[in-house]
Order: structure tokens, then C-alpha cells, then sequence
């Protein structure tokens, strides 16, 4: 392979994980506000991991022409990225717990559809990179994927609160969820990282 070749792969992820992070910017504005407006800790917690994401997608914009070892470094700073959605989730649902009133369900599963549809995209455009430069673009990736889910659950939620049963606790439920699932992700990163970075001592 060629050192064209080598860096066609490179140059195209540049373009991509920059699309992926203005995305993520402009959606969390949108997904923040609702939020704040009808009192969800779902999509509180969905639009911190929006502004997340693109702190991520933006830093690996910025690392990929670095070597390997600090690439590593990096990996293990977004594995402690990842967790700030669910300490932030935390300290919603524990006020949610305290004035547990439901949150309007039609604008909680309009809010989660729109999520759905960036996100799923996001997952596609870094499908196909999520083994090049290792842990970084598996933190894309990964958070990407579970985002994907999450609003999956999100939808599901309102849908549950406006047909099922009229409470809070579907929205924290599908909150603390997600809380979990970012706690995971985490984890894998700090691993693919803590290997690389060893590799790279070695």
C-alpha cells in the first residue's frame, strides 16, 4: 500500500468525524432545550451525550496525526468523557425523584425520533472506521450505536407515558438506562486504550 493509499482512509475520517461533531453540536441545542422545557431526564441526559459526542468526534479530529502512543493517552481521556452523561443523569433523576412529575410525551418522543435520526446516521457514516485508529473511533462508534438505542427507548418512553401509564418513571427509567449503557461503553474504551498504550510501550 501506497502512502497515498494510507492516507486516503485518513483524510476521509478527518471529513467524516468533523460532520459527525457539528452534528452532534446542533442537535444538542435542540434536544437541551426540550429537555429544560418539559422537565425530562431522558433527553437531559441523551443531550449531554450529544454535546459529549461531539467533544469526542472533535478530539479525534485532532489526535489522528498523532502517534500512537498519545493516540492511546487520548483513548484513556474519552473512556472518562464517556462517563460525564451518567453522572449527569444522576444528579437529574435525583431531583426527578423529588418532584417525580411526568414529562409531556408528545414532544418527549418527537424530541427522541429526531435524536434517533441523527444518530443513526452518525453510526452509519463511522461504521465503516470504527476499527482504524483504534479506541478513538471505537469511542465514536460505540457512543454513536448506544445513542442509536437510547433514543430507541427514549420514543418508546413517551409512548408508554401518553398510552400506558401517566408518570415519571418510564422517563427516569429510560434515563438511568442510559446512564448505564455509557458506563459500559466507557469501559470498553478504557481497555482498547489501555492495550494500545501498553503495545505502544512496548
Amino acid at each position: 500500500m501506497g502512502a497515498s493509499d494510507a492516507a486516503q482512509p485518513t483524510g476521509s475520517l478527518h471529513r467524516v468525524v468533523r460532520l459527525v461533531a457539528i452534528l452532534n453540536l446542533a442537535y444538542f441545542g435542540v434536544e437541551f432545550a426540550v429537555a429544560l422545557t418539559i422537565k425530562s431526564v431522558s433527553l437531559f441526559a441523551d443531550s449531554i451525550d450529544f454535546l459529549e459526542d461531539a467533544s469526542i468526534n472533535l478530539l479525534i479530529f485532532m489526535a489522528l496525526a498523532w502517534s500512537a502512543r498519545t493516540r492511546a493517552r487520548v483513548g484513556m481521556l474519552l473512556a472518562g468523557i464517556l462517563l460525564i452523561p451518567g453522572l449527569a443523569t444522576l444528579w437529574t433523576a435525583w431531583h426527578k425523584f423529588n418532584h417525580p412529575t411526568a414529562p409531556a410525551p408528545l414532544p418527549l418522543s418527537l424530541a427522541g425520533t429526531g435524536a434517533l435520526v441523527v444518530n443513526f446516521s452518525c453510526a452509519l457514516m463511522l461504521t465503516r472506521y470504527r476499527h482504524h485508529s483504534g479506541s478513538l473511533t471505537r469511542a465514536a462508534f460505540l457512543s454513536a450505536r448506544n445513542d442509536t438505542l437510547a433514543n430507541v427507548a427514549i420514543i418508546g418512553a413517551g409512548l408508554v407515558t401518553a398510552f400506558v401509564w401517566r408518570s415519571a418513571w418510564p422517563d427516569l427509567i429510560v434515563g438511568l438506562g442510559i446512564a448505564v449503557v455509557n458506563a459500559d461503553a466507557a469501559r470498553e474504551v478504557w481497555q482498547a486504550a489501555r492495550d494500545e498504550h501498553r503495545a505502544a510501550e512496548a
